[in-house]
């Protein structure tokens, strides 16, 4: 059974791609804007707290950053409001996006 095992995998995808339907086009969509421009604030002077000061469970998503041995974590929950940070992190210039 287990020398069938490939052979039929490979005939179930054969069989899945030629049913499939063919995907729309959508390049002449208009697109929409839902929001104006700049409408989303960047955070452009953030404030850091230690890690125990910060308020977020343990296990809370962040983007963390190392760079010449300094480090900033960037809470996700707050970059869902934001979508960016631009920051200073080892001396070098950094745009963090979410």
């Amino acid at each position: 059974m287990k020398n069938y095992m490939p052979i039929l995998i490979l005939l179930l995808a054969t069989i899945s791609c030629a049913t499939a339907e063919e995907q729309q086009d959508y390049s002449n969509d208009e697109i929409r804007t839902l929001l104006p421009y700049d409408a989303i604030p960047a955070i452009t002077d953030p404030q850091f707290v230690p890690a125990s000061a910060a308020k977020l469970e343990a296990d809370a998503p962040v983007i963390g950053v190392n760079l010449n041995d300094e480090s900033h974590a960037y809470s996700l929950y707050l970059l869902n409001g934001h979508e960016i940070v631009n920051d200073v992190v080892g001396g070098l210039n950094i745009a963090t996006t979410w």
